[in-house]
């Protein structure tokens, strides 16, 4: 049975290398749930058993915290915010240091993910409306999105994992990541301003071109004041509760939740219509998969063999780079799942939340921001093709990594 569990593992994982797996119509959700799928059908683990694989609290934490993005982008808020910004009457190289800040802020409280699906679109008509060149600033939402995400439990998808896997504080891990998250966008901003070389402005092509069909009609949003206020009198109210309160994140982000979803106005259909339930399903099945490979016992002897090899993943210096290289092979949240039973130092949570989420800046399929915006970005009629993102994500990952690696050395 341990060799079919394997088999299956590995299959998944090719999957997560590959995005899919080749000659069927599968994404990594679709091939990680057929993997689960199997291994139950194969009875390697029991109905009851795959339930319990799933590590719930992570669940409710993530959807939770999908309705309180889904009310921002109902009431306009994303809309309204990146509308403002382009009216600051600053120049090129300040509207990209506000856009950057900005977009930390949000990223780190409403998941990047959610701010570069809603903020990429608006922020192209703002750049051709402002006469600059769009592709400097789509870069750098989608890196500041993924640095700034960074910087708390509930900013993207891998720290809310870490986060309630390993028990960590919310206030603790907010003191612990602000200054690797601080200079990281203090990179992201000059390596971004020194590569523009003051050619800011918009070119022949980027302002003539036709933008595609538009597959989405929620491109732009009518600003709500009252269903923003909503969304953001909770935000806040979670936000403090997290770090002041004793209570478990996940039952508090489940009430803000119910209470959003408790409107007059907002249908529960809209607001539950954009949560990401592929993501959902994806988190559940790797759950399973991973658990059921660590009942083989293949795992454990995997990390002894490499330990006498000389790799001790419980080391922070290999955990780092074993942290990069398979963020970048698999995506975070696989890679994460796959590292966390090695996680045993104090800082390894904050080692792995930092990599995992910086590393997702090296190529475009490192992260799902960076592919919402490219995406945005072809709708608009704007080709930003690998090359291109690779002269910023490249440099930026290494310079933010290097930063990582010397400040967790010194703490």
């Amino acid at each position: 049975m341990s060799l079919y569990v394997l088999i299956i593992f590995l299959i998944v994982y090719l999957g997560m290398i590959l995005g899919g797996l080749p000659f069927l119509q599968l994404d990594r959700t679709g091939v990680a749930l057929l993997g689960a799928i199997g291994l139950i059908s194969i009875n390697a683990i029991s109905l009851d058993e795959a339930v319990k694989a799933i590590h719930l609290p992570t669940i409710t934490l993530l959807f939770s915290f999908m309705v309180v993005s889904a009310q921002m982008r109902l009431g306009g808020f994303y809309d309204w915010v990146t509308h403002k910004l382009g009216q600051l009457d600053v120049g090129p190289a300040s509207f990209l240091g506000t856009l950057i800040i900005v977009t930390a802020i949000l990223s780190a409280i409403f998941s990047n993910d959610i701010v570069c699906l809603a903020i990429a679109p608006v922020l192209i008509d703002v750049c051709r409306k402002r006469q600059v060149a769009p592709i400097p600033y789509l870069l750098a939402l989608a890196c500041a999105a993924n640095i700034g995400s960074a910087a708390t439990l509930i900013g993207n998808p891998q720290n809310m994992l870490i986060g309630q896997s390993l028990n960590l504080s919310f206030a603790a891990y907010i003191l612990d990541a602000i200054i690797p998250v601080t200079l990281g966008l203090l990179i992201c901003w000059g390596l971004i301003a020194w590569q523009t070389k003051g050619k800011w402005q918009l070119s022949a092509k980027d302002s003539s071109t036709p933008a595609a069909p538009r597959l989405c009609t929620e491109d732009s949003l009518q600003f709500d004041a009252w269903q923003t206020a909503k969304g953001l009198l909770v935000a806040t109210a979670l936000l403090i509760a997290f770090l002041l309160g004793p209570w478990p994140t996940e039952y508090v982000a489940l009430i803000g939740a119910g209470i959003l979803l408790t409107s007059r106005k907002l249908h529960s259909r809209k607001m539950l219509g954009l949560v990401d339930w592929e993501l959902l399903v994806l988190f559940m099945s790797l759950f399973v998969v991973n658990h059921a490979f660590q009942q083989t016992g293949i795992s454990a002897q995997s990390i002894q063999f490499l330990a006498q090899q000389g790799i001790q993943l419980e080391q922070a210096a290999h955990l780092f780079f074993a942290t990069f290289v398979l963020s970048n092979l698999v995506s975070n949240v696989p890679a994460v799942m796959l590292l966390l039973p090695v996680a045993h130092q104090e800082t390894s949570g904050l080692l792995l939340a930092l990599v995992s989420t910086f590393a997702g800046n090296l190529l475009i399929v490192g992260s799902i921001a960076n592919i919402i915006v490219i995406d945005a970005a072809a709708r608009k009629g704007i080709a930003i093709d690998w090359r291109r993102h690779a002269r910023v994500g490249v440099p930026i990952t290494l310079f933010t990594l290097a930063v990582t690696g010397v400040y967790l050395a010194l703490i």
